[in-house]
C-alpha cells in the first residue's frame, strides 16, 4: 500500500478542521435560533424563530465566507468566517428578515384558505412561492459572501431570478438541507457537531454555481 503524503494529509485534516470548526461558529452565531428549535415546539413558537431567524442569517454568510476563503487556500476558517460575518451581517440580516416575513404571510395564508373550496388551487401556489422565497434567500446570502459590496437590490434581484431558473439546483439543496433538518430532529448532537459544515457546503457549492452567470460576468456590482 502507499503511503499517504504529507499534503495529502494536511489536506484530510484541513477539511477536518473547516467541518468542525464552521459547526461550532454556525452554532455560536445562530445560538438564538438553534436554542430555540432545541427547547420549544416549532409550531407554537413559530413568532419566535420567526424573530431569531434573520439573526442567523449571518451564521451562513460568515460560513460561506469561510468555505471560499478555503478553497483559495486560506487556513484560518476563525478569521475568514469572523471576516465574512462582520462585513455582511446588515445585508444580512436584511435578507434574513424579508425571507422569515415572506415564509410567514405565506404559510399564514395557506393555513386560512386550507379550508376552503379552492385550497386544491391556492395552497400549491402558495406553497411554491414560499419555497422561492427560501431558495432566494439561499442564492441571496451565498451571492453576499461572494459580493459584499453588491447592492442588495442586484443581489436579491439575481438571486430570484438565477433560482427559479436553475430550480433544480434549488431542489438539491432543498433535499440536503431537508434531510439536516430532519436528523436535527432526532440526533441534535450529530447535526450540530458532525453534519451541519456538510450540508451547508453542498448547499453553498450549489447556490454558487447557479450564480456562475452573474459572478463570471461580474453583474453584481457595488
Amino acid at each position: 500500500m502507499k503511503r499517504i503524503s504529507h499534503d495529502a494529509w494536511a489536506t484530510i485534516l484541513g477539511v477536518v478542521y473547516l467541518g468542525l470548526m464552521s459547526n461550532f461558529l454556525v452554532l455560536l452565531a445562530a445560538a438564538p435560533l438553534v436554542v430555540l428549535l432545541m427547547t420549544t415546539d416549532p409550531m407554537l413558537s413559530w413568532p419566535m424563530l420567526a424573530l431569531a431567524a434573520p439573526v442567523a442569517a449571518p451564521a451562513l454568510t460568515g460560513a460561506f465566507t469561510a468555505f471560499r476563503e478555503f478553497g483559495r487556500g486560506e487556513p484560518q476558517v476563525v478569521r475568514s468566517f469572523f471576516r465574512g460575518w462582520k462585513t455582511t451581517w446588515r445585508k444580512g440580516m436584511l435578507i434574513g428578515a424579508a425571507a422569515a416575513a415572506s415564509v410567514v404571510v405565506l404559510l399564514v395564508d395557506v393555513r386560512a384558505v386550507a379550508a376552503l373550496p379552492a385550497s386544491v388551487v391556492v395552497v400549491p401556489v402558495l406553497v411554491l412561492l414560499t419555497a422561492i422565497a427560501v431558495a432566494t434567500a439561499l442564492v441571496a446570502l451565498v451571492a453576499l459572501a461572494e459580493a459584499p459590496q453588491a447592492r442588495l437590490r442586484d443581489i436579491l434581484k439575481a438571486a430570484l431570478y438565477l433560482s427559479v431558473r436553475r430550480w433544480y439546483l434549488s431542489v438539491l439543496s432543498f433535499a440536503v438541507l431537508g434531510v439536516q433538518f430532519a436528523l436535527f430532529t432526532t440526533m441534535p448532537a450529530i447535526a450540530i457537531g458532525l453534519t451541519c459544515a456538510p450540508a451547508l457546503y453542498v448547499a453553498w457549492a450549489n447556490s454558487r454555481y447557479t450564480l456562475r452567470p452573474v459572478l463570471d460576468l461580474e453583474e453584481v456590482r457595488a
